[in-house]
């Protein structure tokens, strides 16, 4: 297969993003990168921090987790033995890939990614396109990383060189209208749907709603409920991974926002709440902690004991996501799950009035 030369890549990415984005779109340009982020992010990390750490139960957004080496980190996650979702996930993708892609075999469309990050699980999916099909696909990935955008392309293009990709740098909580226009697949893949509450879940999904026509479809990944010793252990990795993951948010708050925290100063802590059917992970303060976050101005005291909340993550039952979608406006069309019912893909279109 040829090879693309990386460099080559990354200038025709750049070159590409000054261009309108009515040419951004058109088939069979070289790949391209749109940038939607409109404004700082460090001042908007700054002021999801100080909402965060000023309120009632201390928190920091679970989006925070995810900078270059914490993004690293929860790639290694995904390939621990305790870890269920991302090959329970895979394993779905595997025996469905091509009912998923009659999507793309009449007619031309996109498939779009939302937090495309690894590259992994799209390949399942661009692996059953073959002959037109394959032509009639632009692979719009969207991500808050241009690096890992850059990388990803990269990567795809060494192994489908036919591949028309379309990349954008975007907040996907509030940028999907800069998604292309015409028909698109959505793939929403992984837990991230659980990391919202019930409100919050179903507002994203009726963002989702309004920029999808009547024959799109959403693709959305969401963790089942099972016994909750195995979702437990999902988070509390025995080579300590993920409790390495956690207190990273705190490095990351210190190299954007100046702040002071002592990462070796909590314990990580995560849990299932049966009353919420949903795991909470947290920071827990060993001791008496003071922190200073000079970007914000803010000095934080937490008492022994005290904790930081960095990420829930609910999990479903069919009742129960089935109430997400009703609410939002949405209609299931396809329900893909495994041998135990783990893990769901759900393809959803939009009911239209």
């Amino acid at each position: 297969m040829r090879r693309i030369d990386p460099q080559r890549v990354i200038d025709i990415i750049h070159e590409q993003a000054g261009r309108t984005r009515t040419d951004r779109y058109c088939p069979g340009r070289p790949p391209s990168v749109f940038r939607c982020m409109d404004t700082d992010f460090g001042q908007e990390m700054a002021g999801d921090v100080l909402s965060g750490m000023t309120g009632s139960v201390k928190s920091i957004p679970c989006k925070y987790l995810y900078d270059a080496y914490g993004s690293r980190l929860f790639d290694r996650i995904c390939t621990l033995p305790e870890y269920y979702p991302t090959r329970t996930e895979l394993s779905i993708l595997e025996r469905n890939a091509h009912r998923i892609m009659d999507f793309f075999s009449e007619r031309e469309g996109s498939l779009v990614e939302i937090g495309s990050g690894s590259d992994l699980k799209v390949r399942s999916l661009l692996r059953n396109l073959n002959g037109p099909s394959a032509r009639q696909v632009r692979y719009v990935p969207v991500d808050i990383s241009e690096t890992s955008l850059l990388r990803s392309a990269h990567r795809l293009l060494d192994d489908f060189s036919w591949l028309s990709i379309h990349a954008l740098v975007a907040d996907f909580t509030r940028h999907l209208d800069c998604l292309p226009e015409g028909r698109k697949l959505i793939a929403f893949f992984g837990g991230t749907f659980g990391n919202f509450t019930h409100e919050q879940g179903v507002a994203l999904l009726q963002s989702f709603v309004r920029v999808m026509g009547r024959r799109d479809r959403l693709l959305l990944g969401i963790d089942m409920l099972k016994p909750a010793g195995i979702i437990e252990s999902a988070y509390n990795d025995r080579s300590g991974v993920t409790a390495e993951f956690n207190r990273n948010i705190l490095q990351h708050v210190n190299h954007r926002l100046g702040a002071d925290f002592r990462p070796g100063d909590f314990e990580h802590m995560a849990f299932f709440n049966p009353d919420k059917e949903q795991v909470e992970m947290h920071l827990k303060a060993r001791s008496h902690v003071m922190a200073h976050i000079a970007e914000v101005g803010l000095s934080v005291s937490l008492r022994p004991g005290e904790t930081i909340l960095t990420e829930i993550s609910r999990k479903f039952s069919r009742t129960r996501a089935m109430a997400c979608f009703d609410e939002a406006g949405l209609v299931p069309v396809n329900w893909f799950t495994d041998p135990d019912a783990w893990f769901s893909l759900v393809e959803l279109a939009a009911l239209k009035g």
